[in-house]
Parts: structure tokens; C-alpha cells; sequence
């Protein structure tokens, strides 16, 4: 199933370069862009009275998209993903951003701006996350450990490039813990000793972006929600972005944004190892460097 996955998106995103090479013709129907940026942070101190330890950080950002539109066809592709690192003292390395996540929907216009619509949608991290990041004692994550797959069908309302609010009542939702260690605790929700959990259920996708909303300051958002038809209906999956990028002049920016994460499957274990109930996750991001638009 996974193979089958990842060669369909493969696939998908082939098609896509391919057709940008074709005739100027061809062309014409596609639009593409993205924004990259690499922030730094740094604290050295030197005989300093007020103690504290030294520091330096490094995040790496990129989104992009690759949308052909033709007739009565919409197709949207976009790809999304960050990795940082960060270290301080005489602890180890530790990563403070990773992620990746690629998203294709085909869609046909069912007039005023509907389309209807399937859509692939794929999550996951680079490397091992850490309980405890500084000293890595104790491993809660690993590339496909977890990584989510869906699979959907429903209707997208898109009135503009700017603003997509994707429904359906027909999702298929695969969670893979593909780490040995993980799988035999049953982390994130899959069965002891097993790697794959299925789910069946409705979804909704909403993206929204706005440029200048005052003079250089851009913003963005998006929100994934899945509810399961089988286990705990009432106990809706959220993963909530925002952000807001300000740019300086067009090398130099600062950005900010908040993750809001909620999964009924994903279990608290406290510092004594005690799993309790699942709890809201929040990650915030801010900072300044180098970034470039195209």
C-alpha cells in the first residue's frame, strides 16, 4: 500500500515536469511558484556573568506549487516541506523543524467555482524525533514513523488561486509507523506489532493565502480536519497552520508561524513515562534570513 502510494504521487509529479517541457502552447495553461527561505539564530557568550549556554540554529523552509488549469480541469499540486537544526552547549544536535508533505487534487468544473474533486494528500519527517532532544534518550519518531496517507473524493469550492475549501465524504486515511520499535508499543494508533492502521471517514481541506494584507506582510493559513466513521466519530483529527511572512527587501524576510495539532491517537507520555490522554500540540516559528520568491 505505501509503495502503491508513494509510486502514484512519483508518478503524478512526472507528469507534471514533463508537461511543463511541452510546447509554448501547452504551456500557457500552467502556473508555478513557491518561496524558500533559510533563517539563522545565534547566541555566544564569553566569560559572561549571567551564565546561560551558547547557541546556534538553522531552518530551512520551502513551498511551492504546480497548478494546470485547461477547459474544464483543474489540477493543483503542492509541496511543502522544512527541516531545522539546532544546538546548544555541550548538548547534542538536535532537529527543531521537519516536515514534509506533497498534495495533488484533480478537480472538474461543476460551474460557480466547483469542482469536483479527488485528492491525494501525503505526511511525513525526515529523521528520528527525540522525547528528550538534547540528550536523545528516548525515540518518539522516524521517517514513516508516522507518515499519513489519504486518499479522497468530494467537491472543492475554488472562486481563486488564493482560496480553496475541499470537502469529502469519502476519505481514506492510512497511518504507517514503519519504525520496529515504535510499532511494537503501538504508537500512534496502529496495533501492537503491526506498521499500517486504516481509517475510513470524511475530511476537509481549507487554504487560504493574502498577499499585502498591509504594505510587505503576507499571509496564510491552513486546516486539515478528518473524522473516522468507525472509531470515535465525535473525536475530530485538526492540524491547524497560520503564519505570516514580512519581507524586508526581496532577499531578506521574518517569518512567524503557529502548528496547531490535535490527534485522538497520539498519547502524552510524561517525563516518568506515564501514557496519558492525547493532548493539543503547539509548535511556533519565528525567524529572520534569507528568502527568495519565484
Amino acid at each position: 500500500m505505501i509503495r502503491t502510494g508513494l509510486i502514484a504521487i512519483i508518478c503524478l509529479c512526472t507528469i507534471a515536469v514533463s508537461a511543463q517541457q511541452q510546447e509554448n502552447d501547452t504551456i500557457k495553461y500552467w502556473k508555478s511558484g513557491g518561496t524558500t527561505s533559510i533563517n539563522f539564530s545565534q547566541v555566544s557568550l564569553t566569560n559572561w556573568s549571567g551564565g546561560g549556554n551558547n547557541s546556534v540554529a538553522g531552518t530551512f523552509l520551502f513551498k511551492g506549487y504546480l497548478n494546470h488549469t485547461k477547459n474544464n480541469f483543474a489540477w493543483d499540486n503542492t509541496l511543502d516541506f522544512g527541516y531545522g537544526l539546532t544546538k546548544q552547549g555541550d548538548y547534542k544536535l538536535a532537529k527543531s523543524e521537519d516536515r514534509i508533505q506533497v498534495t495533488t487534487k484533480l478537480g472538474y468544473n461543476a460551474g460557480k467555482h466547483w469542482f469536483y474533486s479527488a485528492m491525494v494528500d501525503f505526511r511525513t519527517q525526515f529523521a528520528v524525533g527525540y522525547k528528550d532532544p538534547l540528550v536523545q534518550d528516548v525515540k518518539i519518531s522516524d521517517f514513516m514513523a508516522p507518515g499519513y496517507l489519504q486518499f479522497s473524493f468530494g467537491m472543492d469550492y475554488k472562486p481563486s488561486d488564493n482560496f480553496s475549501l475541499y470537502m469529502s465524504p469519502i476519505t481514506s486515511k492510512l497511518t504507517f509507523v514503519m519504525n520496529d520499535s515504535l510499532s511494537r508499543e503501538g504508537a500512534y494508533g496502529v496495533k501492537q506489532g503491526e506498521n499500517v492502521r486504516e481509517e475510513y471517514g470524511a475530511s476537509v481541506k481549507l487554504l487560504a493565502k493574502k498577499k499585502d494584507v498591509v504594505t510587505n506582510v503576507n499571509v496564510y493559513t491552513r486546516l486539515d480536519l478528518f473524522s473516522s466513521y468507525t472509531d470515535k466519530p465525535q473525536n475530530v483529527d485538526v492540524d491547524w497552520e497560520f503564519g505570516f511572512e514580512m519581507k524586508i527587501n526581496k532577499y531578506l524576510n521574518a517569518l512567524f508561524t503557529t502548528n496547531l495539532v490535535y490527534d485522538d491517537d497520539i498519547k502524552y507520555v510524561n517525563d516518568n513515562g506515564d501514557i496519558k490522554g492525547a493532548r493539543l500540540q503547539v509548535k511556533q516559528l519565528f525567524g529572520a534570513g534569507l528568502s527568495y520568491t519565484f
